[in-house]
């Protein structure tokens, strides 16, 4: 029988619609399992967390399925202790029945302390994030619109991409846009190039303007449309990445404050004291203690990664639930 180190918990199998919740309740050895189903509506999200709260749940474990855990995540989080599970890891277990449901199974693997949490970040760097991914995947249409352009360049025997690098440089949008517009004197579009690029005159003019067709007129105004767009979003963006990282809480922390206690966590840990030491020796030779202190970091590494590839521990999970 495996020792139960959560005594009140419970698991969440999280869906898109409805959360279904499993209480797991151990008293004189004996465990009792509750199950329902909730909305993922912020009323039945309250009503999950009062649910919790008077059941007397300290800790509870829910699976980090595409973005349905994050609502959930912050409506628990300041009410219990969390976990977030790598859905893989989880059903990889061995033990499992098929008849345990998902948030039973869950429930009993966090009573008995075989759950590893994944890192989440604090809800300011939560933001910073999905403001910065937004932010990467806005740039990648605006890279997406400029090889258009330059396909309905190609298209219309204009080798202004041959030339002009970056396409959408001042000097190229320019041109783009006069193009767009229905100008067709190569002598004119290239007066509209920076005069920075004077030693490129003949080049762009040998470049211009060939056949510039009306469907392609009207495929290089939308194209400059959607980018012009995208580039003010972007800018929109910048500002509010520039102001969330001023408001952001730091991050550095010294060793043995708050890192992570797998591997990872411990690596990072022991490499922070092992340049903390170093600047202290200043080039000389370490001392006895200075050296014990870095032996012990990087035992203590080796240890969590033995740990980590143990099974015998996860061979009794079935046992135990």
């Amino acid at each position: 029988m495996m020792e139960t180190i959560h005594a009140r918990c419970a698991g969440l199998d999280v869906h898109k619609q409805t959360v279904v919740a499993c209480v797991r309740l151990t008293t004189a050895g004996r465990s009792q399992r509750e199950v329902r189903t909730f909305s993922t509506t912020a009323a039945g999200l309250l009503a999950l967390r009062e649910w919790l709260v008077a059941a007397g749940c300290t800790h509870a474990v829910l699976e980090s399925t595409g973005v349905y855990w994050k609502p959930v995540w912050h409506m628990l989080e300041d009410h219990l202790t969390l976990v977030l599970a790598n859905a893989t890891a989880v059903r990889n277990l061995p033990g499992r029945k098929s008849e345990v449901s998902d948030a039973q199974w869950l429930a009993d693997l966090l009573a008995h302390g075989l759950v590893r949490g994944r890192f989440v970040p604090p809800a300011p760097i939560q933001a910073l994030r999905e403001l910065t991914r937004t932010r990467k995947q806005l740039g990648r249409e605006v890279t997406a619109h400029s090889q258009r352009i330059e396909k309905v360049l190609e298209s219309a025997l204009v080798k202004l991409a041959a030339v002009l690098r970056p396409l959408l440089g001042v000097s190229g949008r320019a041109i783009l846009a006069a193009l767009a517009a229905g100008e067709t004197d190569p002598d004119r579009l290239v007066a509209l190039a920076h005069p920075r690029l004077r030693a490129k005159r003949a080049a762009l003019r040998a470049a211009l303007p060939g056949h510039v067709r009306p469907h392609h007129r009207v495929l290089l105004q939308q194209h400059l449309r959607v980018v012009e767009t995208l580039q003010a979003t972007i800018a929109e963006l910048d500002a509010a990445i520039a102001a969330a990282r001023r408001t952001r809480p730091p991050v550095g922390r010294r060793v043995g404050e708050g890192h992570s206690e797998g591997p990872r966590g411990l690596l990072a840990a022991a490499r922070a004291k092992g340049l903390r030491t170093a600047r202290r020796a200043g080039g000389r030779t370490l001392s006895a203690g200075q050296r014990s202190a870095t032996t012990q970091a990087s035992s203590a590494i080796a240890a969590a990664l033995r740990r980590r590839s143990s099974g015998r521990i996860l061979s009794s999970v079935s046992a135990a639930v």
